[in-house]
């Protein structure tokens, strides 16, 4: 049975989740931008680090703050891959949570990011294509004795698509989130505003944020 590892804030007060998919556009930034939100309505204190050079991530949190928007009890910086350990040691000393998106990429850079992790988040969207790109940030997540999640991403639930690639990412002997993340405008929109989708109106969006968060909350 696979001994996981425990990463660099095992030490420190807070846990590191690391959001990683070698496909772009697979939802790393919606999924760290919900889960920060999430954790946020949870009463948890939340810091996000970019080290993607897309930068979406940080110009999601820039917005939050130039519209005036609550950003009390998070933070955010950026990082190189060979900085990121130390950069996580700093903000888990005094947040709850540290979220790191990483750039589309399933290699040597990717490694200290993994590393630092005590969560391995891979989205996954609606296609075979992502469920193939997976294989080479699970191959990695493993060589670094990390647990690994796959979260659907614009899930069609009740589809057949759905079941397909629900099915791929068990076969590939991945933990599969049972929380989802639908594909509703919501989340699109919310993005480019610098919110999450659970500070919209009340409905299945918000009810998705918070299963997916208190999932990953169970696993730190």
């Amino acid at each position: 049975m696979l001994q996981l590892q425990k990463g660099i804030g095992d030490d420190m007060a807070g846990s590191v989740i690391t959001v990683a998919q070698q496909k772009g556009g697979s939802g790393k930034t919606t999924v760290s931008a919900n889960l920060a939100m999430g954790f946020r309505a949870a009463g948890k204190t939340v810091a996000l680090v970019d080290i993607d050079p897309q930068g979406s991530l940080g110009r999601w949190f820039m917005t939050r703050l130039e519209a005036g928007m609550d950003c009390e009890g998070m933070d955010f910086a950026t990082s190189s891959a060979w900085g990121i350990t130390y950069e996580c040691r700093k903000l888990a000393e005094s947040h709850d949570i540290v979220i790191v998106d990483t750039p589309p990429k399933a290699d040597s850079d990717l490694r200290p990011a993994l590393r630092v992790a005590d969560l391995v988040i891979v989205p996954v969207s609606m296609s075979h294509v992502d469920i193939w790109a997976t294989e080479g940030v699970l191959d990695l997540a493993r060589r670094e004795n990390k647990l690994a999640l796959v979260v659907m991403n614009r899930a069609r639930a009740g589809t057949r698509l759905n079941a397909d690639v629900a099915q791929a990412a068990q076969e590939l002997e991945a933990q599969l989130a049972v929380a989802q993340l639908g594909n509703r405008v919501i989340f699109a929109e919310a993005l480019g505003q610098g919110k999450g989708a659970n500070e919209g109106p009340k409905g299945p969006a918000r009810e998705e944020v918070a299963a997916l968060t208190a999932e990953v909350d169970s696993l730190l």
